[in-house]
């Protein structure tokens, strides 16, 4: 019988080369050096100005608070936390927060901060910077710096403060731009907990943008959830387009996400990020999906250092 085609032989072959072969079975996910793709940075300080700002302006109707958890004082904090639930890599969100309501900015802004933790900690932060579609030029002019000078990964975008679409004609300057510098675009996808409408957070407006920009990564965020369907639609048809599973703990993503996760095109698709929920409960919900191991390991990590070039 060939090698080729004894299971036994191959296992020790590649055991004796060093390799690591799959066998079907799963693994813990604190071991696979997790890239949280999509975080805000959880200093206390910006946390604050947060949570102040969406209670005592109505912006929020959800304790972000709790889901949160407490944050942290400074940068030695938040790395051994990283260390702790075996996450290697975070990508810090620079959000603009722009309120429907009120049309202002509600969040601090976290450039310096991101910056200073991504000097401090090579590897460890790296930013997504934003965009104001009302500012086209002042931010075209900002994401240059974020990138070329600040080691920002790309642009993470939270569209519906502004009334306008993911594809509306002023968001195209950023997708142009982004397309030429070689760096993905986040977007929050579905519904939206903020007091905003939720209509033009729906996935399949991608589905012409991925068209236009066929060289651009789109990486939608939040699942797209109620639309999950209309999300995994759009990333099976395009290549260039990815979903990132954030602020869903594993135990409540949608079953057909789940499934399309399990599958080996899907797992090629698909980012990990928290959003800032417990890093501890999402790798303890990834376990309990009974994903393959190298199909786990490209979600967790393997895909984000191909997408952002980690």
């Amino acid at each position: 019988m060939c090698a080729a085609k004894n299971p036994a032989r191959r296992l020790y072959r590649a055991l004796s080369a060093g390799l690591r072969v799959h066998t079907g079975e799963t693994m813990n996910t604190r071991d696979m050096k997790a890239i949280d793709c999509l975080y805000p940075l959880l200093l206390k300080e910006w946390k604050k100005t947060w949570v102040e700002a969406t209670n005592s302006r109505g912006e929020l109707k959800c304790q972000v608070e709790a889901a949160w958890g407490e944050g942290y004082d400074n940068g030695p904090q938040l790395i051994a936390a990283m260390d702790a639930a075996g996450v290697e890599t975070i990508l810090a969100t620079d959000l603009l927060a722009w309120s429907y309501r009120r049309q202002e900015r509600f969040a601090a802004d976290m450039t310096q901060q991101i910056t200073d933790l991504t000097r401090k900690y090579p590897g460890r932060v790296y930013g997504l910077g934003d965009y104001d579609p009302f500012n086209i030029r002042a931010s075209l002019a900002k994401l240059e710096e974020d990138v070329t000078k600040r080691g920002y990964k790309g642009v993470y975008i939270h569209i519906y403060g502004y009334d306008i679409g993911l594809d509306h004609r002023k968001m195209y300057p950023l997708y142009a731009r982004c397309e030429e510098m070689g760096v993905p675009v986040s977007m929050q996808v579905g519904h939206v907990l903020e007091a905003m409408p939720s209509e033009f957070g729906r996935p399949m407006q991608l589905d012409r943008i991925a068209c236009d920009f066929p060289d651009l990564v789109l990486i939608g965020t939040h699942t797209g959830y109620p639309w999950v369907d209309e999300m995994v639609a759009v990333a099976t048809k395009w290549p260039n387009v990815y979903i990132n599973i954030s602020a869903w703990l594993p135990q409540y993503i949608a079953p057909q996400l789940v499934q399309y996760m399990k599958g080996k095109a899907g797992s090629e698709k698909v980012l990990f990020g928290s959003n800032g929920l417990s890093w501890e409960r999402y790798c303890e919900g990834m376990d309990r999906l009974g994903i393959q191991e190298d199909r786990a390991l490209k979600i967790m990590s393997g895909n984000a250092r191909r997408i952002f070039r980690i």
